[in-house]
């Protein structure tokens, strides 16, 4: 490749994989295809109409919407014309995207559907510097002369002549040039914009090859948002490599559409796996002992299998023998769930508990957990296929130094950390300190030089007895739980852990039906002593594999789920704990009555 630059690696995969399926797509029920070649022609069009409305390199411009082929093609075209991709969550606020508009200095957004479009016609008058506003779909009802659909905005760039001042831009472009600026989630402050280059992100695509073989005929499932880094960087790779791209606007189909497009490779965050275990389980909950004993059978034979494949090489002859059986009678029944084999599937964004690893691992599916921040565009360490220990988070990328403080943090310094935030100078010599990245998580190396992280040094619970508590570590022991939602750990200068719980409320309601429990609202369901009774049994039972004082030992069941709109979760879904201890001040209070 010429450079790094993620505009012209585009390009090229356009020529080199032309006649492949680049990205797919369901309208109206039917799955839509382009091709690669197609694909190049639509980012050109687009990146000459920006230049025919006149943006300049450095320029922000904004993309507002859920996943969709338009949001990279739209994404490409901005850095072919050298100017700067400012995604928003699909899911933000009408403030939130306000304030990201007027931080930049945005001219020009980008936006999804109806919803999208609306949010910003409503803060459009708060905003000095946006002067377009671009919607994706021909059906979005528009007003004013700001607003133009996609198809008529990419009618400017019908001049090929144009074609000329792309290249041009292209030959000046450098690894060093700013690609994206991404906002941070939030979860203590005012999000921040983290910068980074294409040579930020091209340093991930060299610790990914020979780690991760991905391409032609590979497919990948885009379910994670696109204005996250992680779903971002695999998304770039994945066209990089000249695979197929899925996508999926609406997470919450994922498990039934994996099923359908039956994706070989994939990113996703620990929540999908803990969901498919926990549906696993309740399964088994509800069948026969035998049904039982084949399962668990199943999986130790799958996992013993497994585990000689990867210390030995091979497996040996009875052991192989009872693995293909088990693998007819249930392991390929877990594979078809998602979407059958994989060459494997990756895990960020929160911890995963090391008995999911293990139960994908004892079916064929290998889950390659890594650990990262939007600041290391995103992996800091990674999980490969030749080199893995469940219940860690792998070792550093190529290039990558870290190392623990004093205090536990994790410090970094890697060609892929951002150079500091958009207009924070105080926040980027906080983050860089002594020429290491702070990334104020907790974690520590084993003998094998594996990364493990146990928290967040600000979400670290000291009881009131001197011992500290990583919430992270309890939570993903009570995420396994089919019944369970959401979980927030309690306890920071208290006698013991308590919890918030938000149940699974579908499984939940069908334990009430088959229970006999009647109830008018989810406030009377969670208040029912059966259904408190269900629930603590059920958390005693996940206790077992904590330490005494790690245990919950008090709870309160919640109606309602933690939301963005409620302020209680980030846009990338990560609890904001400090808004919801003081949401729920009066219920955590009244689990302590003797404190």
């Amino acid at each position: 490749m010429d450079k790094e630059h993620l505009a012209v690696m585009v390009f090229q995969s356009a020529q080199t994989y032309a006649k492949e399926t680049a990205v797919r797509r369901k309208i109206d029920g039917i799955w839509q295809s382009h091709s690669y070649q197609e694909m190049g022609a639509i980012i050109r069009q687009i990146a000459r109409a920006l230049l025919a409305t006149g943006v300049q390199p450095g320029d922000r411009i904004g993309i507002f919407a859920p996943n969709r082929p338009e949001w990279t093609w739209v994404d490409f075209a901005i850095l072919a014309v050298g100017a700067v991709s400012v995604p928003i969550y699909a899911t933000n606020t009408p403030h939130q995207a306000a304030y990201i508009i007027n931080d930049m200095a945005m001219t020009i957004i980008f936006t999804g559907d109806q919803e999208h479009y609306d949010k910003i016609q409503a803060i459009k008058d708060g905003t000095a510097s946006l002067q377009t506003i671009v919607a994706f779909d021909d059906s979005t009802a528009i007003s004013g002369r700001q607003s133009q659909h996609l198809s008529q905005f990419q009618t400017l760039g019908a001049d090929q002549s144009l074609d000329g001042e792309i290249e041009a831009r292209l030959d000046a472009a450098a690894a060093s040039d700013l690609a994206t600026i991404i906002y941070t989630s939030g979860t203590t402050g005012e999000p921040k914009g983290v910068i980074l280059t294409h040579g930020n992100i091209f340093h991930q695509f060299k610790a990914m090859e020979g780690q991760f073989f991905v391409g032609p005929g590979d497919r990948s499932l885009c379910f994670l948002p696109l204005s996250h880094v992680y779903e971002r960087s695999w998304t770039y790779y994945i066209f990089k490599c000249g695979a197929e791209n899925n996508y999926l606007a609406n997470a919450k189909e994922v498990i039934e559409t994996m099923a359908e497009v039956r994706p070989t490779v994939m990113v996703s965050v620990p929540r999908l796996y803990e969901k498919i275990y926990a549906a696993a389980v309740h399964g088994l909950e509800q069948g026969s002992t035998l049904k039982k004993r084949l399962f668990h059978w199943a999986i130790g034979v799958g996992k013993r299998y497994q585990y000689q494949l990867k210390e030995q090489g091979s497996a040996d002859s009875w052991l192989s023998l009872q693995h293909k059986l088990a693998d007819k009678l249930v392991l390929s029944k877990v594979r078809d769930v998602v979407g059958g084999p994989k060459n494997f599937f990756s895990a960020g964004g929160a911890p995963l508990a090391k008995a999911i690893e293990e139960f994908f691992f004892a079916a064929g599916l290998l889950v390659c957990e890594g650990y990262g921040l939007t600041e290391t565009a995103p992996m800091v360490t990674f999980n490969t296929p030749k080199a893995f220990k469940f219940g860690t988070v792998g070792k550093p990328i190529v290039d990558c130094q870290v190392k623990i403080a004093e205090d536990g943090e994790i410090l970094v310094k890697s060609p892929s950390v951002t150079q500091g935030y958009y207009n924070k100078p105080e926040a980027t010599a906080e983050a860089f300190r002594g020429g290491w990245f702070h990334t104020g998580d907790v974690g520590e190396f084993d003998a094998d030089g594996f990364l493990r992280i146990t928290d967040r040094i600000k979400d670290i619970i000291i009881t009131s007895n001197g011992k500290n508590v990583a919430p992270q570590k309890i939570e993903t022991v009570y995420a396994k739980d089919h019944f369970i939602e959401q979980f927030v750990a309690i306890g920071d200068r208290h006698k013991f852990i308590s919890a918030l719980v938000v149940p699974n409320f579908v499984a939940l309601e069908a334990y009430a039906q088959e229970a006999g429990i009647a109830y008018r609202s989810d406030d009377e369901l969670v208040k029912n002593d059966v259904v408190q009774a269900f629930y603590r049994q059920r958390i005693d039972a996940c206790s077992a594999e904590l330490a005494n004082y790690e245990q919950v030992k008090a709870f309160t069941l919640l109606p309602r789920p933690f939301t963005q709109e409620s302020g209680l979760l980030t846009p990338s879904q990560k609890i904001k704990r400090k808004a919801v201890t003081e949401a729920y001040a009066a219920q955590i209070e009244a689990m302590y009555p003797a404190d």
